[in-house]
């Protein structure tokens, strides 16, 4: 049983600090970018501010998860802490765009390992019983980070300076290192694993390359420049390592196998461009809104809320809907078409547009990427084998964030491409006030605001006319992940993995589990859900105790291999006075299967107590056992449910009923 320890509250509360910081560092920026251009310049850049982070967030999440399996997880998560420190207050000091994407990905480095670890560290302090409330927390943490974040960030920079969009995580991080390192315990269970650095290094490597040449080419570089050959030639050739590298690997880090499913590779295609729709949008939104409608950046963070709104709401439903009916590829499908319809929409923002227009677009960009999000990682885990599940959940989630990686940095391409274009135009038709450098319009796109208004405007219009094409080019690619989508087949929903709640997950790209902690995750809400439902009843019957209520069973089960135990500890975990709780031990007692200490203040199981003990730990593993009859025969489950059963019968739980 996970090792229980006084300070579990302030683990939580430490744990869930970690995560928060992680996950409102993909969002919280998006509302500073257009403050941080005007005030370091690098207009081009900006895409890698937050693609630095997305990158070394996503690609390092394996490695960490892998190692605290390895080495322990409390000094893997304090290193996690203090790189992410050490990152944020770099961040905050940077004097130019290159240092800022620099320290951004170290920061990303150390937000890879705070996601993973804090959710893999709930299993080691968490008993089983009470992990699915627990499970709610960081989905809440996840679900709150989307929708402050850029509240948050837009506050900042009004208020304070940009520079503590990333110095605020100082002090909450700190906290977090100092509950961490004192409260919680070290010595949880290790599992040696093979660990795969070549795969993660190639898949990595050959990734980054591709980003760069995404952002890069046409733009920086023409594309015929050795520069861009050079990128696109080492990632064909990381590709081609890490193809050979996986095939051979002991665990590797993404099996080449999974490709062979359909499943897995339309749904993989159909996150990367949902996670490029989505991450695409928030870089580039608040640009549009605080540099053409001029509005601050905390009403632009304001704006983005119908969005936010939409995608929780709707992952929220799409959730429950799976779970109730078992069918899942209507969602997919329905949720791309809206997506495809919302950036369409955006793709007609023009300066003129009202502030109701964009919220509808946003509005109904938001609904199709809640709809689709998380029913994706859900299709993979329902296409693939027991072996694969781990890997293949941690596959989906890896596409889509380097999904949002590619989105940012083509976006970006193609805005500052467009941008550059109009600006010629612009300024070869009309006349420049004396001393104007046009230049100054890219490194600070403020000064449009004290240029005379007749030329504001047409600077405006050049501005709008850029962002408005970044949808208008993402709009088809999100039409293709639509036609993708209707290639993503339905099967039989498996019982353990229809009960996880996609509402939970907005945020969790970067959880790297086991396929076992998979399958644990949901048979324990399955379990948690039961022993709420007359469980004790039900088990009592199965046992054949006709005369014995559910308050005896409960009363059995957690005396079983206790020991003497104080009829007050008792009625303490029942949640019932002594007075309540003491006709059913009496009955017990009389039924001879319990006995009392010799002062009356004690019980425990007699001999044939212990029989009827075992009988109902015997019919509640046969429970457990049907609820992962479709995952097939693995030691590894059996092994799981001798485990966990005991646990889940004899951990603290409400009143039975």
């Amino acid at each position: 049983m996970p090792e229980r320890c006084k300070g579990l509250g302030l683990i939580i509360v430490a744990l869930m600090l970690g995560m928060l910081l992680a996950a409102l560092d993909q969002t919280i920026v998006s509302t500073a970018l257009p403050t941080i251009v005007s005030d370091l310049g690098g207009l081009e850049q900006l895409s890698w501010v937050v693609t630095g982070y997305l990158l070394a967030s996503t690609v390092s999440t394996p490695l960490w998860g892998k190692l605290g399996d390895q080495y322990g997880r409390k000094g893997l998560f304090i290193t996690a802490i203090v790189i992410f420190l050490i990152g944020s207050a770099l961040c905050g000091l940077s004097q130019s765009m290159g240092q800022l994407i620099a320290f951004r990905s170290l920061q990303g480095l150390g937000g890879g390992g705070l996601m993973v670890l804090a959710q893999a560290i709930v299993g080691d302090v968490v008993p089983p019983r009470e992990r699915g409330k627990y499970q709610g927390f960081f989905g809440a943490v996840f679900a709150v980070s989307s929708i402050v974040g850029p509240l948050l960030g837009g506050f900042f920079v009004d208020n304070l300076s940009w520079h503590w969009v990333f110095y605020v995580n100082l002090p909450v991080a700190a906290v977090a290192l100092a509950v961490i390192v004192a409260v919680l315990p070290g010595g949880t269970t290790r599992t040696r694993h093979t660990i795969d650095y070549a795969g993660i290094v190639l898949l990595g490597g050959a990734t980054s390359c591709l980003v760069l040449l995404a952002t890069w080419g046409g733009t920086t570089f023409p594309w015929s420049d050795p520069v861009i050959w050079g990128l696109g030639l080492a990632a064909v050739a990381m590709l081609a390592g890490w193809w050979f590298v996986e095939r051979r690997a002991a665990e590797p880090v993404m099996p080449p196998r999974l490709f062979a499913s359909r499943t897995f590779t339309m749904s993989s295609v159909v996150g990367f461009v949902v996670g490029f729709g989505m991450f695409g949008a928030l870089t580039y939104l608040p640009l549009f809104m605080q540099v053409v409608y001029g509005v601050s950046a905390t009403l632009s963070g304001i704006h983005l809320l119908p969005m936010m709104a939409g995608m929780l709401t709707m992952s929220i439903i799409s959730g429950q809907a799976i779970s109730r009916y078992g069918r899942y590829r209507f969602f997919p499908i329905v949720g791309t078409a809206v997506a495809t319809i919302g950036m369409f929409l955006l793709s007609r923002l023009t300066e003129n547009s009202s502030t109701l227009t964009m919220s509808v677009d946003l509005l109904v960009l938001g609904v199709g990427l809640g709809m689709t999000m998380q029913v994706l990682v859900i299709v993979v885990q329902n296409a693939v084998g027991y072996e694969d599940l781990g890997v293949a959940t941690s596959g989906a989630t890896f596409f889509r964030s380097i999904g949002g990686s590619f989105g940012v940095a083509v976006l970006g391409s193609i805005f500052t491409a467009t941008l550059d274009e109009d600006l010629r135009q612009l300024i070869a038709g009309v006349r420049l006030p004396a001393g104007f450098d046009p230049a100054q319009v890219q490194a600070d796109p403020t000064i449009i605001k004290r240029l005379p208004p007749a030329l504001a405007a047409d600077f405006l219009h050049v501005y709008a006319d850029a962002i408005s094409t970044v949808f208008t080019a993402a709009t088809p690619i999100m039409l293709m992940a639509f036609l993708l989508s209707w290639f993503i087949p339905e099967q039989p929903l498996r019982k353990t993995v229809g009960a996880v709640d996609i509402g939970e997950g907005l945020g969790a790209t970067s959880a790297e589990r086991s396929s076992l902690a998979e399958v644990e995750r949901g048979l324990v809400r399955l379990a948690d859900a039961d022993l709420r439902r007359n469980y004790y009843a039900r088990l009592g019957l199965l046992a054949g105790l006709d005369g014995i209520p559910p308050a005896g069973v409960w009363i059995i089960t957690r005396l079983d291999g206790e020991g003497w135990v104080r009829g007050q500890d008792l009625a303490d975990r029942g949640k019932v006075t002594r007075a309540e709780g003491k006709p059913y031990a009496d009955q017990l007692v009389a039924a001879g299967l319990v006995r009392r200490s010799a002062d009356g203040e004690s019980l425990r199981l007699t001999a044939e107590g212990d029989k009827v003990a075992a009988v109902l730990l015997a019919r509640a593993r046969d429970g457990l056992r049907e609820l992962v009859a479709d995952w097939g025969a693995h030691p590894e489950l059996h092994r799981l449910l001798d485990t966990l059963c005991p646990q889940l019968l004899g951990a603290d739980a409400d009143r039975p009923r």
